[in-house]
């Protein structure tokens, strides 16, 4: 049951990562991609901060803070910088389905660390469940932008980092608490990005934003920063990283929903076929048997 329920709270989570991707997309048009995460994660940690310390939570060990501190920058820092600047050359739809082969990034490397055994029955989930990523949006990608190749590249090394704050930051979410352990990271990448963001004078085209950039960039910092990672953290505590991984295959389907409604971007007719494939897949990599985790 613990498991199902890490699961479900990492759909959930893909899922407001999903209308994050979109909302992305209008946005980075018009802003610096490193000022841009730092308004999405400073919102996020001002989110963070206040509840975390008025409910007490049990924060990491001194000796895991640089061990926190490096995943909150690889994660928060670096793999959003290179999302934005993804986001900035190709469609919701297309860099999410790049952002889709977290699960098989997440899968190797946790099978390389020793941390999760790799299984058939895992492997041939994952595979569906991209599958059915590639079904859902068939139609809508061929209609790329000129270069769009570059952004899928970006994001594919994107992925990588994630793949790595998946794999490593179980352990020290398990010594403190999933909460503590978002706002520390978050808040580290924070500080980092806001040194690199005035250095470069990365708010001057901020300043031009009028209120629907200020209002997405608000829905950005509540729900697709705090709201998602939390949710995010509290499924890694609970279930594998492939486990946790897998959901993110429903990430472009919710991008591109988004897509259309909001910013235009086509999306083809296989959204249903393509939504059973995964499914289907994420259930073939959540069920079977339970084998033990390795810790590190």
């Amino acid at each position: 049951m613990g498991e199902w329920i890490g699961v479900s709270i990492a759909l959930l989570s893909s899922s407001l990562g999903g209308t994050a991707a979109a909302i992305t997309r209008y946005l980075v048009v018009g802003a610096d991609p490193i000022a841009l995460a730092i308004l999405r994660w400073g919102i996020g940690f001002l989110c963070l901060l206040p509840a975390a310390l008025l409910l007490n939570v049990r924060w990491p060990e001194r000796r895991d803070w640089p061990a926190v501190a490096a995943l909150g920058v690889c994660f928060f820092g670096l793999f959003f910088v290179l999302y934005n600047i993804a986001m900035s050359f190709t469609t919701a739809a297309r860099a999410s389905l790049a952002l889709a082969t977290l699960p098989l990034h997440t899968m190797v490397v946790a099978a390389l660390l020793g941390v999760e055994p790799l299984t058939i029955r895992k492997s041939a989930g994952v595979c569906i469940a991209v599958f059915g990523v590639v079904a859902a949006l068939a139609a809508g990608l061929s209609a790329a932008p000129a270069g769009a190749w570059r952004g899928e590249l970006v994001m594919l090394a994107a992925t990588f980092c994630m793949s790595l704050y998946n794999v490593w930051a179980r352990p020290f979410i398990a010594r403190s608490d999933p909460l503590a352990f978002l706002t520390a990271g978050m808040g580290a990448a924070a500080a980092c990005l806001l040194v690199w963001a005035i250095a470069i004078h990365g708010f001057d085209a901020v300043a031009q934003f009028g209120a629907p950039q200020w209002i997405a960039i608000g829905y950005l910092g509540v729900v697709g920063s705090a709201g998602a990672f939390i949710l995010w953290v509290f499924a890694l505590g609970r279930t594998s990283p492939t486990k946790t991984a897998v959901t993110i295959t429903v990430n472009p389907v919710f991008a591109s929903i988004v897509g259309v409604l909001a910013i235009g971007e086509g999306i083809g007719v296989n959204l249903i076929a393509g939504l059973i494939a995964v499914g289907a897949g994420i259930w073939i990599a959540t069920t079977g048997a339970q084998v033990n985790q390795a810790q590190l």
